[in-house]
């Protein structure tokens, strides 16, 4: 139990003594309930031919568009973890992860986005329960016009302009950011 939930929990909204925003704060014992941003894994998974593994989506939000494998990095879970298992739940992909390949921040929906640069380890996929289909695209062959998200754009567009680079600083969100992000 934490603190605060004896008497009721954190059930006020106030700026805390020392604090800048407003927080949820419980009003017997001055406990203060920390919302933080939401970290999303995921990662740029590519066959030997240099195809791209997809998943169209089975659930809201935007189901039926087309996705990389990604979801909410769990407790106790190490992110490059979280997007191996992100790839098996929603493809049956077993894959390696390489490296981090981009950061992208979305205060917006308050989200933190880490994508990775991996491989799968065999040709082997299929839907899991988040996905209606999967695929591996070649790159003329993305849907473009039905991804799911503009960081999916993002993060295709920067494995692009990293192929066959080894050492680099992960990617951002691009200058001029679409999509109301």
């Amino acid at each position: 139990m934490t603190p605060g939930q004896k008497q009721g929990g954190p059930s006020v909204r106030t700026i805390p003594e020392g604090e800048d925003r407003e927080r949820l704060v419980c009003p017997d014992c001055g406990y203060i309930a920390y919302e933080n941003p939401k970290i999303v894994v995921g990662s740029v998974t590519t066959w030997e031919d240099g195809r791209i593994l997809l998943c169209r989506r089975a659930i809201e939000p935007r189901r039926g568009f087309w996705t990389l494998p990604a979801g909410y990095m769990e407790l106790g879970e190490a992110s490059a973890a979280g997007a191996a298992r992100e790839a098996w739940e929603e493809a049956r992909a077993r894959i390696e992860i390489d490296c981090l390949l981009a950061v992208y921040d979305i205060p917006r929906i308050s989200q933190v986005q880490l994508i990775f640069r991996a491989r799968l380890l065999s040709p082997a996929i299929e839907p899991g329960p988040e996905s209606v289909e999967v695929g591996l695209f070649a790159w003329d062959d993305i849907p473009w016009s039905q991804l799911a998200f503009p960081s999916v754009v993002w993060s295709l567009n920067e494995h692009r302009a990293r192929l066959g680079q080894r050492d680099f600083p992960p990617g951002g969100n691009p200058p001029d950011p679409v999509h109301g992000l």
